[in-house]
């Protein structure tokens, strides 16, 4: 890495500590992974790395129909999710309920969602990934956060 890659990398701005609402709200745009955790049939940790919108208030998550995370959130809503950084520390850390917006469905509301995603996450040739597989059956989930907790900078002072 350059001197000029290094002043151009996107930083945590300011110092160490929490994000500011308008810093959140641009970190949860780009594009990193939501690792959502639930609980399994049998009371155990579920985590599974998935694609997130931030929007209403809360996180959108379209899953398959055997997707077994949606599955879970569809008998037990309790919730956490993590979306991170690690070159440049930082994160938002969501305690939540899951809802239901949709169960396994054709050409539902998730799939404008999907569509979205698909582009922030994949670029402008996001869609032609998503287009194969619109007959596929998708859970719409949402996470209605009950805490949310963010930071910036060293994670060692974020317990």
């Amino acid at each position: 890495m350059t001197d000029s890659d290094a002043a151009a990398a996107p930083g945590p701005p300011g110092p160490p500590g929490p994000m500011t609402t308008e810093e959140m709200e641009i970190f949860l745009a780009g594009g990193e992974v939501c690792r959502v955790s639930c609980l399994d049939d049998d009371g155990w940790p579920y985590a599974a790395p998935v694609w997130h919108e931030y929007s209403d208030g809360g996180f959108y998550l379209v899953g398959r129909e055997e997707s077994q995370w949606a599955i879970y959130m569809s008998r037990n809503p309790s919730t956490f999710i993590c979306i991170d950084t690690v070159a440049v520390p930082q994160k938002v850390l969501v305690k939540g309920a899951a809802e239901v917006i949709e169960r396994p469905n054709v050409g539902g509301k998730w799939v404008e969602i999907a569509r979205r995603m698909s582009v922030r996450y994949l670029g402008e040739d996001g869609p032609k990934y998503l287009e194969p597989s619109l007959s596929d059956p998708r859970w719409l989930i949402f996470i209605r956060p009950k805490t949310i907790k963010t930071w910036r900078g060293n994670f060692s002072r974020l317990q």
